[in-house]
Order: structure tokens, then C-alpha cells, then sequence
């Protein structure tokens, strides 16, 4: 076994030619920054919403999970529970695409800024005139690329089917759409508004297009509390929206070294993310 990458957020490890072990920690980052404070739970809340999601939407298309339990884990892992248990993932190893496929259904973040500047969304016309957090006639997919300094850097459809092919371009929209749609349905019955998230995939040992990273997370996705919900204004978020607006506020935003975050501010965004896991698996982490 040996450790392959230590990210931001997780530390993956091979454990053969096949599999790989992921372990979601409690770090966070903010602007492109790991900063030296963790929040308490953050990464079992992050790694059982994704679990949860994979195993709602394994209908839909394969997903690299193998297993959740942390007795299926190789004796390092499992040996260790304190440390590991329900923030530990045996998962298939995948030939990743370069891609990331952001699939918005709200008028918000960088589409809303484009809006405001050229009243289009990604050179195109909109259908209707719209104001900020109002949800979109129709969700888009967006995708972006992986750069070399590994920033994403948004790139149009035509140019991502020249690239990996007008087919199978269709074919991972399609499945996007359908993940976002399942998805946004089931969070709101639990109160929540899936505004965006995205997603990365992969092919499997026998070639086979298969979801991977992790999926519909207040990392990975923008959260909205449906009581909150109003258009023209900034809906409260189910993420790290905390930590950013503390560092911002003291204009400490992607400096390094970074801060320490003081205790309020780390309950503050521990609280949103067990709340987050709370109302999608119905589940505590603490």
C-alpha cells in the first residue's frame, strides 16, 4: 500500500492495481488555501452525504464506490476506527477525464456575474430576463478543464466534444442532467435546494464510464435551506460560506500562510455541515 495523493480535503492511497482507499479528512481550504485549523466532523459529514448519494443514483450510472465499510479496509484502516470509520471508502481506480461537468440550475456564481456583465449565459441569449438565485427554465451543464497549475477553467461544449468526442460529450451531459434532476428532487423533500454541483468521471479497467470523486456534498455542490429561499437576494448556504466570509471580512483571502480560525467560526461551519448531513441521510456523524 502506498499513498498517492495528499489533497486538500483527502488523502487517497493504492492498495493494488485495482482499488484504492480514500479517507475524507476534517481539513479545509478557502481560496485556494489549506488552512491550518480543521472543523470537528466535517469529513465524515462529507463522506456519508456522498455515499449516500452514490447508492440513490447507482440506477443511473456506475460509480467507483466498492465499499463504505471499514472492515472491508485493509487491517491499516480497520485496525484504527477512531481514526477512519465513516470517513473511509474502498473505491475502484479509474482513468479520470481532465473534465469537470457543472450542471447549474439556478442563476447564481459565475453565471450570475456574466449575466450582470453581458445579459448572456456563456455567449448565449438567455430565454427570459432573470434576477439573482432564480432558478433557470432548465438546468445547464457547463463544463471545465483542469489547467497545470490545477485551476479549472471553463471551455464550451463544442470545444469538449472536439476534444472527447460529440458522442460521448452528449452522453455524459445526459447522464448529468438526469443526476442533477434525481437529486434535486430528493433534497427537496428534505428541505434542501440543489442550486449547482458537479461532477468528474472516469472508465473502469473494461472501459466502462463510471461517476467518481464525490457527489452532491457542500464541497462539491451549492446548498440552499428551501425556508430561506428568495429570489434577488443571497440565499444562506450549506457549506464553508463561514470561513470565506470571516477571512474576506479581514481581508486575509488566499494569503498564506494562512490563519488560524478562531472557535466560533469553526462551530459555526461545523454545525452547517452536520445540519447539511443531518437533513439529506438523516444521519449524525457526532
Amino acid at each position: 500500500m502506498k499513498k498517492l495523493i495528499s489533497g486538500k480535503v483527502r488523502e487517497v492511497y493504492e492498495i493494488s492495481e485495482r482499488e484504492l482507499v480514500i479517507v475524507t479528512t476534517d481539513r479545509i481550504s478557502a481560496f485556494d488555501v489549506i488552512l491550518p485549523s480543521v472543523i470537528c466532523g466535517k469529513g465524515k459529514a462529507l463522506n456519508l452525504i456522498s455515499l449516500y448519494w452514490f447508492d440513490y443514483t447507482r440506477d443511473i450510472v456506475p460509480n467507483h464506490i466498492l465499499s463504505g465499510r471499514l472492515s472491508d479496509m485493509p487491517s491499516f484502516f480497520s485496525r484504527d476506527p477512531a481514526q477512519y470509520e465513516n470517513r473511509t471508502v474502498l473505491v475502484k481506480k479509474l482513468r479520470m477525464l481532465p473534465y469537470e461537468f457543472i450542471v447549474r440550475g439556478y442563476l447564481f456564481g459565475s453565471l450570475w456575474k456574466e449575466y450582470q456583465a453581458s445579459d448572456t449565459f456563456y455567449g448565449q441569449k438567455p430565454d427570459k430576463a432573470y434576477r439573482l438565485a432564480e432558478r433557470l427554465s432548465a438546468p445547464v451543464v457547463t463544463p471545465s478543464v483542469k489547467n497545470s497549475l490545477g485551476h479549472d477553467e471553463p471551455i464550451s461544449l463544442e470545444r469538449l466534444k472536439k476534444e472527447l468526442g460529440a458522442e460521448e460529450t452528449d452522453r455524459i451531459c445526459e447522464i448529468c442532467l438526469k443526476l442533477y434532476q434525481t437529486c434535486f428532487e430528493q433534497a427537496l423533500r428534505r428541505g434542501i435546494i440543489i442550486a449547482d454541483t458537479k461532477f468528474e468521471f472516469g472508465y473502469d479497467r473494461n472501459g466502462i464510464l463510471t461517476l467518481g470523486d464525490e457527489i452532491f456534498t457542500p464541497d462539491s455542490s451549492r446548498f440552499w435551506a428551501m425556508e430561506d429561499y428568495q429570489t434577488g437576494i443571497s440565499p444562506r448556504s450549506y457549506d464553508k460560506q463561514p470561513v470565506r466570509d470571516w477571512l474576506t471580512a479581514r481581508g486575509l483571502a488566499g494569503i498564506t500562510p494562512a490563519p488560524k480560525l478562531p472557535d466560533e467560526i469553526r462551530r459555526a461551519a461545523a454545525e452547517t455541515y452536520q445540519e447539511c448531513c443531518r437533513r439529506i441521510t438523516g444521519s449524525s456523524v457526532l
